[in-house]
């Protein structure tokens, strides 16, 4: 039996294509660019996955809609909660739109204001919340009971999981077989489910997992084999300040994924930098994260043929323009 379909894995590939079905005509299918200044700096041939091009800049989007169209039109109709410091609110209210879903939003007071007010702007409700003095797992489970709302998590559930696979399904799909995939890692969603789809797909492919180094948890999970934490760490990726890999995630890291590595936010900048000024494309500091492993950690991949997960585009300039100048 392949790895991706193993029935004691909490998500199998089987999903991840059922998901690929639900998703037609919803979501984009991204453009995979490639870049001959990166194949040079690199000695590889890399493809990247642009999910910045995704419907609300973000791979999000993926997962959330898969999770929602698998409600009961009676859910859907009470309501769904998500909590999220900008991408996944952005993507579970945008599906809600689309599936005539309420949607209420649990999010951070000192989230990007770009993505607090393109959540509202596709009509959820957005409940914020100070993260130093409040759980915003138990602010929001405490929300949904009272208002009888369904709980879309960011990461941790298994239709998210598979929806966020498809990016990588289309990836190999488009692009052909790899001997390299570096994904952006926070609570884990997006590369479980696109580890999923590399071992069904392509099963020589190392899947490397990239998170910022003051958030490092889930490497510290990998490499310890037990769950690790980290408690509001302080990166400009903030798509990635979760606090540990989850429930499901986890054993599908241990599972499926090869590697784990961490960048430091000025490596983080540099490569979004790169990104932009090389590739003409828009990246948010955590959608660079995979891209920042693959220039700055030597993984041995001259020869070899890469693809990189380029997980989303919602910047906040504002907040952005001092750390490029500096």
């Amino acid at each position: 039996m392949d790895a991706a379909d193993n029935p004691a894995l909490p998500v199998t590939y089987a999903e991840v294509a059922a998901a690929s079905g639900r998703l037609a005509g919803h979501a984009h299918r991204t453009p995979v660019m490639t870049s001959r200044t990166v194949d040079e700096r690199t000695g590889a041939r890399v493809h990247f996955k642009c999910e910045n091009f995704q419907r609300m800049g973000a791979f999000k989007f993926r997962g959330a809609f898969n999770a929602l169209a698998q409600l009961s039109v009676e859910a859907r109709r009470r309501g769904v909660l998500a909590y999220s410091s900008g991408n996944h609110a952005q993507a579970v209210a945008l599906a809600g739109r689309e599936l005539g879903a309420r949607v209420t939003i649990v999010m951070p007071q000192d989230a990007p204001k770009v993505k607090v007010e393109a959540t509202r702007g596709y009509g959820a409700e957005v409940v914020l919340y100070d993260k130093h003095t409040t759980s915003r797992e138990e602010l929001s489970a405490s929300i949904a009971a009272e208002r009888g709302l369904a709980v879309i998590p960011p990461f941790d559930h298994p239709h998210v999981v598979a929806g966020q696979g498809t990016a990588a399904k289309e990836l190999i799909e488009d692009a052909g077989a790899l001997d390299y995939l570096f994904v952006p890692c926070g609570g884990g969603g997006l590369i479980s489910g696109c580890a999923l789809a590399a071992a069904a797909l392509s099963p020589g492919c190392r899947v490397i997992g990239i998170e910022p180094a003051a958030g490092d948890d889930a490497t510290r999970s990998f490499r310890s084999k037990t769950l690790q934490s980290c408690h509001n760490p302080d990166t400009i990726a903030d798509g990635a300040r979760t606090h540990s890999l989850g429930a499901v995630t986890f054993p599908l890291v241990l599972a499926l994924v090869h590697d784990m590595s961490t960048v430091s936010d000025p490596e983080l900048i540099a490569a979004m930098r790169y990104l932009w000024e090389r590739m003409k494309i828009v990246v948010e500091p955590t959608g660079a994260l995979g891209a920042a492993g693959l220039f700055e950690r030597g993984f041995p991949v001259a020869g070899k043929r890469v693809g990189v997960v380029v997980s989303g585009g919602n910047v906040d300039i504002a907040a952005l323009a001092p750390l490029l100048r500096a």
